[in-house]
């Protein structure tokens, strides 16, 4: 934990137990306090990689799915464009990957001229 952010060990510390200096602590019960932080503490969530608290992470996927829906049913939403930006993939520190949004097709034959190109596309650049 001190090597991943010792500024956020030392606020887990002092918010969670008042202990200002960690040095001044027995390794053995430094290790046992660091161990018995909540996951939502500033240093498991760095170890975990997590930008935010569960709880949190949560409402934003509610607020994606929401945003998601009203956006389905607009004229945007319907044409496939101007797609709501996810709250979600931001707090988890995703960025958006070109290609990577979902595309419609209105026919069977659109599908499959799709996938031909596609396939055809990777067999040209030998992927």
């Amino acid at each position: 934990m001190i090597a991943s952010s010792e500024d956020a060990l030392v606020c887990d510390m002092a918010e969670t137990y008042g202990v200002f200096d960690y040095r001044a602590l027995p390794v053995p019960l430094l290790a046992t306090l660091a161990a018995g932080l909540r996951d939502t503490s500033r240093s498991r969530m760095l170890l975990s990689g997590v930008g935010a608290a569960p709880d949190t992470l949560l409402l934003a996927a509610a607020a994606d799915w929401l945003a998601t829906l009203v956006w389905m049913q607009s004229e945007d939403g319907r044409k496939h464009r101007n797609r709501p930006k996810p709250v979600l993939a931001a707090l988890m520190g995703k960025k958006p990957q070109p290609g990577g949004e979902v595309i419609a097709f209105d026919t069977a034959e659109e599908y499959e001229a799709e996938r031909a190109r596609i396939l055809k596309e990777v067999s040209e650049h030998g992927n």
